[in-house]
């Protein structure tokens, strides 16, 4: 059998011209990515990104475009499923309410989930700033939109 992993990925872009970034650690992996994580069972694809961003974040948000859908095979770092990433601009609907740090991998000694949040310039950003492949596209994609913007 072969199991298939949804996953919804939000990319916040603040008034300054900065995105939000994820440092994560997980099962001794470091890893950095956008805010979101796993559908569950019965849930949407905006509903699992809403439920994720108040679970990391603690913040409610919008999503009014989607950017980019992984297009290609990626298998999962962490066991035997087929990645699918779906990803989505998102807009703050209620204030951004977790510690952002300006270190890479700042994490809160005292808690058990490893995570913490930092701000990267749009202008800096690199697809060499992620972790997966799946979010290396997803910053070419968005590189393209503004790109088309201008």
């Amino acid at each position: 059998m072969f199991l298939f992993n949804v996953r919804a990925y939000g990319l916040l872009i603040n008034d300054k011209e900065q995105i939000l970034l994820s440092d994560e650690e997980h099962e001794g992996f470091y890893i950095t990515k956008f805010p979101g994580g796993g559908l569950e069972y019965g849930e949407g694809l905006i509903d699992c990104l809403k439920r994720e961003f108040l679970e990391e974040c603690n913040m409610e948000i919008d999503v009014p475009e989607h950017l980019y859908t992984t297009d290609f095979f990626e298998k999962s770092a962490f066991n035997e499923s087929q990645i699918i990433s779906v990803y989505y601009l998102v807009k703050p609907a209620s204030d951004l309410n977790v510690r952002i740090s300006d270190l890479p991998f700042d994490f809160n000694k005292n808690d058990k989930v490893r995570q913490a949040f930092r701000w990267k310039n749009l202008s800096e950003l690199d697809p060499y700033d992620v972790t997966f492949l799946t979010e290396k596209k997803a910053i070419e994609a968005l590189k393209r939109k503004l790109n088309k913007a201008v």
